[in-house]
């Protein structure tokens, strides 16, 4: 894959598909640090390397071009989908997490990318990062709640 991706580009090398009201010809941005995208969330592995580890029954898979699908949106059944050249990087799941929000851990020695149709696509620079939910928290009539945010 190219230093400067467009998601057209993206798109035709995947055959993933977006949202046609999406600006085909913007470059995507590629970020080595925290990041969202819907209701997904990618952290630096650093930042939770002592809150989410691999345990026994965790198993690594390579990422194709073709994609990983890490998560189907709830409210619109959308796929949140990890992309990277063959060999590039690597999936695990699953892991332990005591939060219960992550998915997995994402290893790339490569830009690895997320495409989603409505969100189009980030990039997530080479390192090691954890890919997980998001959860919201408020302030009801009553007490506090949490729940995951759906995209």
């Amino acid at each position: 894959m190219n230093a400067t991706m467009t998601l057209s580009t993206l798109t035709a090398l995947t055959g993933l598909d977006v949202f046609d009201y999406l600006d085909q010809e913007v470059s995507v941005p590629v970020v080595d640090g925290l990041q969202a995208q819907g209701d997904l969330i990618v952290i630096p592995y650093s930042l939770v390397a002592g809150i989410v580890t691999s345990t026994a029954w965790t198993r690594t898979e390579n990422v194709p071009l073709s994609g990983v699908e890490l998560l189907r949106s709830a409210a619109g059944g959308n796929p949140h989908s990890l992309v990277a050249e063959q060999g590039g990087c690597t999936w695990s799941t699953p892991v332990n997490d005591p939060r219960s929000l992550a998915l997995g851990i994402l290893d790339t020695w490569v830009t690895a990318y997320l495409i989603h149709p409505e969100h189009g696509a980030t990039g997530i620079a080479p390192g090691r990062y954890v890919i997980g939910r998001q959860r919201e928290q408020g302030i009801g009539r009553s007490s506090e709640w949490t729940q995951l945010v759906a995209d």
